[in-house]
């Protein structure tokens, strides 16, 4: 029972924070000491900057600033980086306040907009805060959900902007997985936001336990509760798997036969029979994640009872009773529900978003037990686990395989354990060859996951804010970026580091000082002759190359030589001269000892030189030893005058060039080169030469990374004003317009309008043509795509060029912002547009459902947006619109809040 002073003081804190009393004590579990001391502040008036683990619970403080709201009759905007989160965080909402108090504005879906409360994403807050929006008024907080997504190249910028932009009095909840450099964030936003309260937890509310799954048998990764301490079991299986695996012997408790990743079903059974299920098992790829739902499958695993997949079957079929018959084939239903009612499903981006919403609700409900996942599940879904699997610890990003980062190994294994229902979650690693487990424990030992600014001025930024406040304005907001002000940071450090270097310049300076003149002159000349030299030496090297290739590229059949140097160095009669290639001749030859080898440049440092001729017959077979012995027989006896050392036309050695016999003569010249100390000086002198060219390049990057958006702004600005979107510090019509187009693509777009590329264009081809804005291959694919005839392959090759002009004035500019157009879903999107089924579209694009459905809902918002820029006297407008409504069919019309 609490003291009297307890109570007092509870009852204190009730009257400063009525509206947390309240709040709190509608939850079923008390809060955590930070999710109070965060409502605290925000009732109190700061803006607040939560930075917590995933699964600790942050957004109980997002959903207090709606309470918030509610109580002083303002609004609230919700916003997430994704439509996924936000559909999810709608209904939550919608569960606790009723859909009379909350909206949704995702794009795609407009539900309820004129709510106290409204959950949408990033980008629609930027675009109402450029055009003004009515619904801002009366708005006192903004929820950025996800906030560390400020980092993604693509779309962090948006983040920012709305930061910058928001009204003073809009009291801001950043909500942020842990970060690193959390204070430098806060740091910024009391710059930008005014004094904002930062709460940093570290404690996960359900601790996380680390293991190895070997085989069968699941093994810790720590052997201490301070999780310093790596298993020594594991570090011996490693070392025993490098001395025998190249063997072919097993490693004891590593699996015998298959490969490990077919038993990805026994993996499942492991964790089922250590209580270690629901689990989510991330493979970063998508046909691995199908791959793996087909293995347990053919498995026979059945993680449900009947009366489970009964209630499984009841949920999907109520939930997909308005997807059209005809599709469910193609979408691959029944496999996808067969698989459900086992208790077993995929989650990945190219799945429909409605199976993926299935999936997420039935694993809330218990219903599915293993779930097999690309890191996309990993950005902000309510989807926690008992467990998290890793496959491997290599992913694609994009370009290469690189391995997981210690923020992202975080941020996957933060979904294991669920709060109230487990005590403890588990990370578990699949043993694979080669696995370090000490570079597993420093990665599940690591919490560094810094916050690095994307954010970049683009062509659509530029024209909003010339024509919001004004060019100069512009630039000082600009330069109140998150970005600005870590390269600002950045310099500080540099200019200190300067400041120190040329401390230690002048120390230098000082200990080379001589008596009998100026030795920094004399170091001058000693630097400048060791550079010539060195150039020298690096000319007549490449000379001696192309001499050698010279020689190589003259050689005939017959012709007997004295390979050099190396494995083949000796006499050997050329077979094939073998000139023809990228990579210069390598010609095939029979060696002295009867072996017959292709050779390369790299065999011949210096030109070569035919020494006699023998006959080669023309019956010879390279393969016949018969053949080889009677050559070689031939070479033996021939008669072989030796080469003439040093053939070729190389430079001549660095000593008798002129510039180095007169630099030589002025370094002997000078009253330094007779010092007793001369040496000692020398030492001091190329230690200041080294840090003197070491500051120059420390000065190099303070005066690249001084101003940088701002200057990027200004290039901005120019180009616009070249193609007429800006004049001066205005922005003309044609700049109203690129300023309503929110896309990558932007300029590009807006230059087509203007120049009335699409206006002879059908609905159906202007989708094909708009798509190539849009689309964007998941990888590069050297294939030309299947393209609409006609008019839109006229259309498509003048955007084409279109295009190449852009990025030519941009190159003049410095600037890069433009990609060029994708044509990989022109086809598709016109054959959609034109009616087609499906199964016919699918079949053609070999495209996932979902990515195709997701790739349509994008052009339907470029599209759109075209429909309410465009010149209404123009024909486009009209098309853009029918277009829309041609796209907007079957699957891609069925989306629920998709």
């Amino acid at each position: 029972m609490a003291s009297p002073a307890e109570r007092y003081a509870a009852a204190r804190q009730r009257a400063a924070a009525p509206v947390l009393a309240a709040f709190a004590a509608g939850y079923p579990f008390g809060l955590d000491p930070f999710q109070l001391t965060a409502c605290r502040a925000l009732e109190g008036g700061e803006g607040v900057l939560v930075a917590a683990p995933t699964g600790a619970g942050k957004t109980v403080v997002g959903e207090f600033a709606v309470e918030l709201a509610l109580a002083a009759g303002r609004k609230c905007f919700y916003t997430t980086p994704i439509k996924a989160l936000s559909n999810q965080k709608y209904a939550d909402l919608v569960a606790r306040h009723g859909e009379a108090s909350v909206g949704l504005l995702t794009g795609d879906n407009a539900v309820n907009g004129d709510a106290p409360v409204v959950v949408m994403t990033t980008e629609v807050l930027r675009n109402m805060l450029y055009a003004g929006s009515p619904g801002l008024r009366g708005l006192g907080y903004v929820v950025m959900d996800e906030v560390h997504y400020l980092s993604d190249r693509y779309r962090g910028a948006v983040w920012e902007e709305v930061i910058i932009h928001l009204p003073a009095e809009v009291r801001l909840v950043s909500l942020s997985a842990t970060v690193s450099n959390t204070e430098e964030f806060a740091d910024w936003l009391v710059t930008v936001r005014g004094h904002t309260r930062v709460v940093v937890e570290e404690h996960r509310p359900v601790p996380l336990w680390q293991h190895v799954l070997v085989g069968s048998r699941l093994y810790d990764l720590f052997v201490d509760d301070a999780h310093t301490t790596v298993n020594p079991a594991l570090l011996r299986l490693a070392r025993e798997e490098a001395r025998f695996a190249p063997t072919g012997r097993p490693v004891r408790g590593r699996p015998r036969g298959r490969g490990y990743l077919a038993g990805r079903a026994e993996v499942v059974e492991t964790l089922a029979s250590a209580a270690l299920l629901p689990a989510i098992t991330f493979i970063f790829s998508r046909v691995g994640c199908d791959a793996a739902v087909l293995q347990c499958l053919r498995a026979g695993l059945r993680l449900n009872s009947p009366a489970e997949r009964d209630e499984v079957r009841r949920h999907v079929e109520a939930r997909t009773a308005d997807l059209p018959d005809e599709d469910l084939a193609v979408l691959g239903y029944w496999e996808w529900l067969e698989a459900l009612e086992r208790g077993v499903a995929a989650h990945h981006a190219g799945m429909l978003a409605t199976f993926k919403e299935i999936v997420e609700e039935l694993f809330v409900r218990g219903l599915v037990q293993a779930v097999f996942a690309t890191e996309t599940l990993a950005l902000g879904i309510n989807m926690p686990a008992r467990s998290v699997v890793l496959e491997r610890l290599t992913k694609w990003n994009g370009d290469t395989h690189a391995d997981v980062t210690a923020g992202e190994y975080t941020q996957l294994t933060g979904r294991a354990g669920r709060r109230g229902i487990d005590v403890e979650g588990h990370a578990v690693v699949l043993w694979t060859p080669g696995l370090d487990p000490a570079a597993v424990a420093g990665l599940a030992s690591t919490r560094t996951y810094p916050l690095r600014s994307s954010f970049r001025p683009s062509y659509n930024m530029a024209v909003n804010l010339v024509g919001t406040v004004g060019r100069d304005r512009a630039r000082t907001l600009l330069e109140s970026s998150f970005a600005q002000f870590q390269a600002d940071r950045a310099v500080v450090g540099l200019a200190r580091q300067v400041g120190r270097n040329t401390e230690a310049l002048a120390a230098y300076a000082a200990e080379m000082v001589c008596d009998l003149g100026d030795f920094a002159e004399y170091a001058a000349l000693r630097r400048a002759l060791r550079d010539l030299e060195a150039r020298l030496a690096r000319e007549g090297a490449a000379a001696r190359r192309v001499d050698a290739v010279e020689s190589l590229e003259r050689l005939r059949p017959g012709d007997v030589i004295r390979v050099p140097a190396g494995r083949r160095s000796g006499l050997a009669v050329v077979l094939d001269p073998g000139v023809v290639g990228l990579d210069g001749p390598r010609p095939t030859v029979l060696t002295y000892d009867r072996q017959v080898k292709r050779l390369s440049t790299v065999d011949f440092p210096l030109p070569v030189q035919p020494l006699a001729r023998l006959r080669v017959p023309k019956s010879f077979n390279p393969r016949s030893p018969q053949s080889r012995r009677d050559l070689a027989s031939s070479l033996r006896s021939a008669e072989v005058a030796d080469a003439v050392p040093g053939a070729g036309r190389g430079r001549a050695p660095a000593g008798a060039d002129p510039e180095s016999a007169r630099l030589r003569s002025r370094l002997r010249a000078h009253p330094c080169h007779r010092c007793p100390d001369r040496d000692a000086h020398a030492r001091w002198a190329e230690r200041h030469q080294r840090l003197e060219r070491d500051t120059e390049a420390v000065q190099r990057r303070v005066e690249s990374r001084t101003n940088t958006i701002a200057r990027t702004f200004d290039r901005v600005c120019r180009l616009l004003g070249e193609l007429g979107y800006l004049a001066g510090g205005t922005v003309t019509p044609a700049g109203e317009r690129l300023a309503r187009i929110y896309s990558e693509a932007d300029l590009l777009a807006a230059e087509c309008l203007r120049l009335g590329l699409w206006e002879p264009l059908s609905p159906a081809e202007l989708a094909a043509c708009v798509s190539t804005l849009v689309f964007e291959a998941r990888r590069p694919d050297d294939a030309s795509p299947k393209v609409p005839g006609g008019a839109a392959r006229a259309a498509l090759a003048e955007m084409a060029r279109l295009w190449g002009r852009l990025e030519e004035l941009e190159a003049e500019h410095s600037l890069a912002f433009l990609r060029e157009p994708d044509l990989g879903f022109a086809w598709a999107a016109y054959r959609w547009a034109s009616g087609h089924r499906l199964d016919v579209v699918l079949g053609d694009a070999e495209l996932a459902a979902g990515d195709f459905v997701r790739w349509v809902k994008q052009l339907i918002d470029l599209l759109d947006q075209l429909g309410d820029v465009a010149d209404p006297d123009t024909r486009v407008a009209a098309t853009a619109r029918v277009a829309v409504t041609a796209l907007r069919r079957g699957v891609v019309a069925y989306s629920s809040l998709a």
